[in-house]
């Protein structure tokens, strides 16, 4: 008898298990921060079996995402709905893939700071493991799984907090170096963007509820579908008002115009490895929430039309983003800023693939713009964790990540300057390299939203214009490793893991701009076809 009450009371609270089964990889991260908060207990602080705990969680999670993917293969799945409320999660096909594209990097940050414990030596550079290991990796799990909640994420309120779960960490991490003050001086500047980002998101929270009663995406897309249009002016001005300040606290995580400008000081005072995070992992979470809030708020409520100022503002923000970050790249000597800068313009990118979901809903070609931006991500993670391990293994010898440690590479690390040169040419966008396919799906995408709205085109002229403004500061780094050279400089010892890591990158860019060009296509087309609950279309298409 006491045990049917102690089960009928937890049934209140407690998520079915078909539920909880869904949500195993974010489970799956919440265990492995336990066990890292408990291994210091009997090896120490210092050791890394920190570090093998992260990894051998990143498996499992990996594992749990294989099986969350398999159960959602016919539609999305919406979960945790407590009795009289709407559901707050959703797992579909953008989940899945944001489940992936984590954990796969979670792993090669994990690889990268284990290679980093040979490679650093006498480095005067800032170095995560100038903090203890569970200290570190407990702040990168934490943001881990705040990521994961934004993408999944069908409250408003719930996306506040998921995003305040992935910057807190962040703010930390990144002066995980107490010794460095430009790592304390960065994490300022960071910790005083987010609280204003945060702030001026949470008041456009508040006005749309004012508005609309309720915090739920669907919910106010279905009173926006029922509307029509919104019927005082005033509700006009308030309804784009409050679009505006959620608007800032998304720009701000994608570091895109006009909030960008703490991420080149941030990734040049943090260690190569938060960088290396926050350059990849805060962005994707940040491109996915913009994809979730576009999708359900247009696609969803019947107000393609409605929305077209929306598309109209995310398109100049994207043009104007991608421009600030090439001009700004040109003039950097700090290979680090030059790919912060590379980072802002790539972001910038991705947004244009946006800007479709405004424009295309009520034709039906939604899946190739979510298409274009989860195959631009999934080289995106390649280019940036080959070009910023190569810049790892650089600074910790070197001491510095100016363009002048680059000297001679080609000849002192042949097998760093190579997979470099393959990341840099990847990230202007050149063939045959992943980069290239990355940038075709997404002008493909373009062209053919292009024929609803035909002003898109004039984001397909801006991102060729940016790609060749690009070649310069990413080929002035090539030109350093291979054109200059001083015969003073010796080899340049690297820890065999980081070789084989930027070597593994760059191979992968290969191959996903030749053999895995069009399988690229159909894996993002199939994703994409699972956000939008409907069969999967023929894919994105090939050069040929």
């Amino acid at each position: 008898m006491r045990m049917t009450t102690l089960l009928a009371s937890a049934s209140a609270w407690l998520p079915p298990v078909d539920e909880l089964q869904l949500l195993a990889p974010e489970l799956v991260l919440i265990a492995t921060l336990v066990v890292v908060l408990l291994v210091p207990l009997a090896s120490g602080r210092r050791s890394p079996a920190v570090a093998m705990i992260v990894i051998l969680g990143g498996l499992i999670g990996l594992g749990a995402t294989l099986s969350t993917a398999t159960s959602v293969g016919g539609g999305p799945e919406r979960l945790l709905a407590a009795p009289g409320h709407p559901p707050i999660l959703l797992v579909d096909g953008l989940t899945v893939f944001f489940r992936f594209l984590i954990f796969a990097l979670l792993l090669l940050i994990t690889w990268l700071w284990l290679a980093g414990l040979r490679g650093r030596g006498g480095a005067v550079m800032p170095i995560a493991s100038a903090a203890a290991p569970p200290e570190f990796f407990v702040l990168l799990l934490t943001s881990a799984l705040g990521m994961l909640l934004m993408v999944s994420s069908l409250n408003l309120l719930l996306i506040v907090i998921a995003m305040e779960t992935a910057s807190l960490p962040s703010y930390a991490i990144v002066a995980a170096d107490k010794r460095s003050r430009l790592g304390a001086e960065a994490a300022l500047k960071y910790v005083t963007f987010g609280a204003a980002a945060s702030a001026i998101m949470i008041f456009g929270i508040s006005l749309l509820y004012g508005q609309f009663g309720t915090l739920d995406l669907p919910s106010l897309a279905a009173k926006l579908s029922r509307h029509g249009a919104i019927a005082a002016a005033t509700d006009v001005t308030v309804f784009w008002l409050s679009i505006l300040a959620v608007g800032v606290g998304v720009l701000f995580k994608i570091a895109a115009a006009p909030m960008h400008l703490w991420c080149p000081d941030v990734f040049e005072g943090a260690p190569v490895e938060v960088t290396t995070w926050l350059s990849i992992a805060s962005k994707a979470a940040g491109v996915g929430l913009l994809l979730r809030l576009a999708h359900t708020l247009a696609g969803h409520s019947g107000l393609g039309t409605d929305f077209t100022p929306l598309a109209l503002a995310i398109g100049v923000l994207a043009s104007v983003t991608c421009t600030v970050g090439n001009l700004a790249a040109l003039r950097q000597d700090s290979v680090k800023r030059m790919l912060a800068y590379s980072s802002i313009a790539h972001a910038g990118y991705m947004m244009m693939a946006a800007a479709i979901l405004q424009q295309t809903a009520a034709a039906n070609q939604a899946t190739v713009g979510i298409s274009a931006i989860i195959a631009y991500l999934m080289v995106y993670v390649l280019m940036n964790v080959g070009a910023f391990g190569v810049t790892a293994v650089v600074a910790w010898h070197a001491g510095t990540d100016h363009v002048t440690a680059f000297t001679g590479l080609g000849r002192r690390a042949p097998w760093l300057a190579l997979p470099m040169a393959l990341c840099l040419f990847s990230l202007i966008g050149l063939p045959p390299l992943g980069g290239f396919a990355a940038k075709w799906f997404l002008i493909l995408a373009l062209g053919k939203g292009a024929a609803v709205a035909p002003w898109l085109w004039i984001l397909v002229f801006v991102a060729v214009i940016n790609t060749a403004i690009s070649l310069y500061y990413y080929v002035r780094v090539i030109r350093q490793m291979y054109l200059r050279d001083d015969a003073e400089l010796g080899a340049l010892p690297a820890p065999l893991g980081g070789v084989v890591l930027v070597n593994l990158c760059a191979l992968a860019l290969l191959l996903l701009g030749t053999l895995w060009f069009s399988p690229l296509g159909q894996s993002a087309a199939l994703l994409a076809a699972g956000v939008l609950d409907a069969p999967p279309s023929r894919g994105l298409a090939g050069p040929g």
